[in-house]
């Protein structure tokens, strides 16, 4: 895609890459007002380091965790403006979707949205979201749902930050009764927004492109040199976008890896990060 380089372009280019404006500019012109070619254009030169996929918000909404006996559920719920969002009948209505939703474990959202409403079941959980709906004057939907089952080997921890606009699930495999730890690693995943959750995990085309990048700022010096440059360059692209690659914000002597390490020979059993769920509104 190419085009006209508006200023809104050039502002979301800034707030992804940190690059000032008039270099947000003089890229995007340079890929014709392609946003990821701009981005490769500033790697490639060095001014920008890795980019987080979020650009920014789509629409406005909250998102909720809650936790049945069997299974704990994500559902987010948007809605036309933040001032609805943050009204108590939308908040309440939510929080009583991601409940039923924990309780019932639905195969999708829409077989939610026909169930009967927990609070009335004279209604569908549809029906009652028109009431909201009509209550309020927007229109609110619900985006998405994630069921994440609980077992005895699991322990799942919850994280919300921004009132609603990021909520993280962390699920730690080795047993149960880990949950303050899995939300330890949840508060840093909010915070730190790793993309992948190792090195193993990162696709071979992202690989291939960071290797690409770094080569292109390492011209002219002797292969085995280039070689150690782009080894190290993705080494410090894993320690960014991969959670267990990453600093712990609460002790950055130590890596998410070796604060497992530590916690597991602490309890003489093996606990690792089996998933991790980061949601933000609009993503």
């Amino acid at each position: 895609m190419s085009g006209k380089v508006t200023a809104e372009m050039v502002k979301e280019l800034r707030e992804r890459t940190g690059v000032s404006m008039g270099k947000c500019k003089e890229a995007l012109d340079k890929a014709g007002g392609d946003m990821e070619g701009a981005i490769d254009f500033l790697r490639k030169s060095g001014m920008a380091s890795a980019v987080k996929k979020e650009g920014r918000e789509t629409n406005e909404g909250l998102i909720a965790a809650a936790e049945g006996r069997n299974s704990v559920a994500l559902v987010e719920m948007n809605a036309e403006t933040d001032f609805v969002t943050q009204n108590e009948k939308f908040r309440e209505f939510l929080k009583d979707v991601a409940q039923q939703a924990a309780d019932t474990v639905p195969a999708t959202v829409e077989t939610l949205m026909h169930a009967p409403f927990s609070k009335d079941a004279s209604l569908t959980v549809d029906q009652q979201r028109a009431l909201v709906m009509q209550s309020l004057g927007e229109n609110i939907q619900v985006k998405r749902m994630s069921i994440l089952p609980k077992n005895e080997n699991l322990s799942i921890g919850l994280y919300s930050h921004m009132a609603g606009k990021i909520v993280v699930a962390v699920v730690l495999s080795g047993g149960s009764g880990q949950e303050a730890l899995a939300r330890d690693i949840a508060m840093h995943t909010a915070a730190e927004s790793p993309e992948y959750l190792k090195p193993e995990e990162v696709p071979a085309e992202i690989r291939a492109k960071e290797e690409e990048i770094a080569k292109a700022q390492v011209q002219g010096k002797p292969a085995n040199i280039v070689d150690k440059i782009v080894e190290g360059k993705l080494k410090s692209f894993y320690d960014e976008v991969c959670l267990v690659c990453q600093k712990y914000i609460k002790d950055n002597t130590m890596t998410i890896q070796q604060l497992l390490e530590k916690e597991s020979k602490r309890l003489n059993k093996h606990i690792e990060i089996k998933a991790f769920h980061r949601w933000k509104v609009g993503g």
